[in-house]
């Protein structure tokens, strides 16, 4: 679930808000409309979402003048911006009456049920004029594919979960800031140093409610080598009841209640744990890069101060992203335009150096494995964006070098479906963790496995 669009909390957010999306998605009715038609003098008009709220001046500001250049560049094309992105709440309702935008985001964890609702146009053949479509990562536009094989939609970033660490409180721990850990068991040895420092500092700090803490407990079991759901036959089951899953919340617990390396604060969600590693209370903490400007433009750090890892064990990460899907009832033209904006806006290797330029001018962060280059290409297209990243880097970029390093050899796993109910259940494994010295994972696991087992006979 991240952000290439806004330095707020971001993916974490997101997966809050998304916790009544999937039902709302569900209850949503398939017959959704079109707004708008042709524009004056027969341009096509188009609405799309994805404006940054005035509160996000720098990030509005580009759009905006994005927008101006893409209508001056195709005058043919009149682009109607919407303020925000995806919103549970409002979403249904647009799709029961017919307000839906003609190019509209979404997160990875939504096109299987859009898809499956038919909410979203097929495009399959229209999208064949898009170049360097070959060009991205395959796994990213599989998320936008049906069982039938067809697309229905394009990916514009993603994100891979790693390690955020405070690379004074290693120093201060005599640890190596440029060698962080690697395992699980190296990240539980130096959180156990780091909390010795006292003074209130915290080793290690994990999410564990409003389903965010699910969303981590799918990253501590893929870094396993496990799996949260898979395929048996014609349908989903959960697949986190074995020794991965058990492997994973042993060492939560340990690290929790034996070692006290993990803080007696419990219960807490993104802000709560970028709040303390913004103020130096806080070692490390699984998340992905977009988090480091977060903890420097909204709690106060300083980029020198973060270095961020590769996901431990090096046997899996969590994959995850967002990017855009069209109306179904959208016409021939609209589909048509709408797929040159969301390529020229997004998916544009020939407007890199200007995008890039644009975030350093601006004075924002270039550097980080992050917007404004998301790493969604493959082959010579992401060498070229990455030396475009390495030419304008105003952020220390040997901090984020072990999770460069790890970024193509890590294996990347999509959310599963209906991602957001399983996370659902997950945090209640979570919760009890870390709250209860007797909890019993056996029974937790089994419990919650039943619960997904569920949801998962509703995904078609």
């Amino acid at each position: 679930m991240s952000s290439s669009r806004a330095w707020g909390s971001g993916r974490a957010l997101r997966t809050a808000l998304a916790v009544a999306g999937v039902g709302t998605l569900i209850a949503g009715a398939a017959a959704c409309g079109s707004s708008g038609s042709e524009a004056s003098g027969g341009r096509v008009q188009i609405t799309v979402t994805g404006q940054p709220p005035s509160t996000q001046p720098f990030e509005r500001k580009v759009f905006d003048a994005d927008v101006a250049e893409f209508e001056k560049t195709h005058p043919d094309i009149d682009v109607v911006p919407h303020e925000g992105f995806m919103d549970p709440k409002t979403f249904s309702a647009k799709l029961a009456g017919g307000q839906l935008e003609d190019v509209y985001y979404v997160y990875f964890t939504d096109p299987a049920q859009i898809i499956a609702r038919h909410q979203a146009a097929d495009i399959t053949e229209a999208v064949k004029a898009v170049p360097q479509l070959a060009d991205l990562q395959p796994r990213l536009l599989d998320t936008f594919r049906g069982e039938n094989g067809k697309l229905y939609g394009l990916p514009t970033a993603n994100y891979t979960m790693g390690l955020v660490y405070n690379r004074e409180l290693f120093r201060r721990a005599g640890l190596d800031p440029d060698r962080p850990p690697a395992t699980w068991d190296e990240v539980r040895a130096d959180a156990k140093k780091i909390a010795a420092l006292g003074n209130g500092v915290v080793g290690y700090a994990d999410y564990s409610k409003n389903n965010q803490g699910g969303w981590h407990l799918a990253g501590w079991v893929y870094s396993m080598g496990g799996e949260v759901a898979r395929k048996d036959g014609d349908k989903w089951v959960a697949a986190f009841d074995d020794d991965k899953g058990r492997a994973a919340l042993r060492q939560l617990h340990a690290m929790r209640f034996d070692d006290d390396s993990m803080g007696s604060k419990q219960l807490l969600q993104d802000a709560d744990v970028q709040r303390m590693m913004g103020a130096g209370q806080l070692g490390m903490y699984m998340a992905a890069p977009d988090n480091v400007p977060v903890l420097v433009k909204q709690f106060d750090g300083k980029y020198a101060d973060y270095g961020i890892a590769g996901m431990p064990g090096g046997q899996g990460t969590l994959l995850g992203g967002e990017g855009y899907m069209l109306n179904p009832k959208a016409t021939p033209a609209k589909i048509k335009a709408g797929l040159t904006w969301i390529q020229w806006k997004y998916l544009n290797p020939e407007r890199f150096e200007k995008h890039v330029k644009q975030y350093a001018d601006g004075e924002q962060p270039v550097g980080l494995p992050t917007e404004p280059t998301p790493d969604i290409w493959q082959g010579a297209v992401r060498d070229r964006q990455l030396a475009v990243k390495q030419k304008y880097a105003n952020v220390p970029a040997e901090n984020y070098q072990s999770y460069v390093d790890t970024a193509t050899r890590i294996q990347g796993h999509v959310e599963p479906p209906s991602a957001q109910q399983i996370y659902a259940a997950l945090d209640s494994v979570m919760q009890a963790v870390l709250t209860d010295r007797n909890a019993n994972i056996d029974q937790l696991l089994s419990s919650a496995a039943s619960k997904v087992n569920g949801v998962l006979a509703q995904v078609r």
